[in-house]
């Protein structure tokens, strides 16, 4: 017998296609590696087992099955995205129980593709925060069980690194696919607007946030993408050299980079230009005003979530967000503020291809009640460990995190890789020369 979990989706479904596996082994190995270490890691919110094998019967059983892209592929969805049948919490009391009568438009195309749900995973409460705890679950790093696997996708991306499922679905409003991505150890890919279709909660936080992969391989990512894509991704018109600029600098004013994560990047920026790339020393002019811009959409967001919520139902970190945002959501939805950040950073994509960065600036909090402690502790945390992400969604421009090095702990680190509007294919290009160069373990070493 084949051990299927910790192979790649690619692997998986090239030897269903081929009949080398069926989609109910596939599936069945995986949902057992689910119940032997989920007590453990927290990554799921609702398990589908019964659903899940009886779907991959129907998968097996397509006269389509040759040419499924994600053919008995297992994976996990975030929270936040409907799956029919289930419903949908986000991780809130205040949520519905109420099943969803249809899949979001993503799930529905990971299943045309042949892929099965396996459940459902824990996101902090309505995806709010860099870290994923509260009344439904607690998702911590299969890398570093006593650290937060990060948020808002952190059981998404918990499950896979877990090596609970080759591939997950989450989604990204100030880099709730990035930051867990980065803390354990996985690639992926936050797309620019309009590449995949958004539909998350009410209005994807002003047109913040993009659906996306998280998987273990570059191929992954990118086979993933090509699956929930509008439109197939454009190929690179100039297989020149792409000009890199490789910057340590906080958008965040006074947030200082770990020592690892300086490290990744000046590494990684030698990777790449042994590569052949042009890589030079650059910080892009982020303006003084960033920090409170990104504060006003973050809290705006949740202020439009919460409007037909029971707030005493709500943890009161939560409140305390929406609260503050309601003051700024005329403002945001203006959208001047990201039209401006926007005109500012345009000059410098004009200049460089590709901006190399920390994902991160320090290495995740520890995994603990996060939503029992107050509205300011849990922002100081979020913002001291991830002030590289929210630019990217501010400006709504495609952004990665690849997985590189290690830090003290062994837990894996991490780059991130932004471009302009309609790079996703260099992106993924640059990534995949990273990976050949210097990989990474994939699953996180829990048997």
């Amino acid at each position: 017998m084949t051990d299927w979990p910790g192979r790649t989706a690619v692997e998986i479904a090239a030897a269903v296609r081929e009949k080398r596996a069926t989609p109910r082994e596939v599936v069945a190995e995986h949902l057992a590696r689910v119940e032997r270490l989920d007590g453990r890691v927290g990554a799921f919110r609702s398990v589908r087992a019964e659903a899940a094998l009886a779907e991959a019967e129907e998968v097996g059983a397509r006269g389509d099955l040759g040419e499924l892209p994600l053919a008995g592929v297992p994976v996990a969805v975030k929270d936040n995205l409907a799956v029919r049948g289930e419903s949908t919490r986000v991780g809130s009391a205040a949520t519905p129980h109420t099943p969803a009568d249809a899949d979001h438009v993503t799930v529905a195309r990971l299943r045309a593709a042949g892929a099965v749900v396996v459940g459902l995973t824990n996101v902090p409460e309505l995806c709010v925060f860099g870290t994923t705890e509260g009344v439904l679950g607690t998702a911590r790093n299969p890398w570093d069980p006593a650290r937060s696997a990060g948020g808002s996708s952190g059981g998404s991306a918990a499950a896979v690194a877990a090596g609970m499922v080759p591939l997950a679905l989450g989604n990204d409003g100030m880099g709730s696919l990035r930051i867990p991505a980065a803390n354990c150890g996985l690639v992926t890919l936050k797309p620019g607007r309009g590449v995949v279709p958004a539909g998350i909660g009410e209005g994807d936080w002003f047109g913040m946030s993009e659906n996306g992969p998280l998987a273990t391989t570059v191929a992954d990512a990118r086979l993933t993408l090509s699956v929930l894509a509008d439109r197939p991704l454009p190929d690179r018109e100039d297989s020149g050299a792409l000009r890199v600029a490789a910057s340590l600098r906080s958008p965040l004013a006074g947030v200082p980079v770990a020592p690892p994560y300086a490290r990744a990047v000046r590494e990684a920026a030698g990777v790449l230009m042994r590569a052949g790339q042009q890589v030079r020393r650059a910080d892009p002019p982020y303006p003084a005003s960033l920090g409170v811009t990104a504060l006003a959409h973050w809290t705006a967001g949740t202020s439009v979530d919460t409007r037909d919520l029971d707030r005493r139902l709500l943890t009161r970190r939560t409140r305390v967000h929406a609260s503050l945002g309601r003051r700024f959501a005329g403002r945001v939805a203006a959208g001047a503020d990201r039209e401006r950040l926007r005109g500012r950073l345009e000059p410098f994509f004009a200049e460089y291809d590709v901006l190399l960065t920390p994902a991160l600036a320090r290495r995740s909090p520890a995994a603990g009640p996060w939503h029992e402690r107050g509205w300011l502790r849990n922002v100081v945390a979020n913002s001291a460990y991830s002030p590289f992400t929210p630019p990217w969604n501010l400006t709504g421009w495609p952004a990665m995190s690849v997985p590189f090095g290690t830090l003290d702990s062994g837990a894996p680190c991490a780059v991130q890789l932004v471009g302009r509007p309609g790079s996703e294919a260099a992106l993924l290009e640059l990534a995949e020369r990273i990976e050949a160069l210097r990989p990474w373990r994939r699953t996180a070493p829990l048997d």
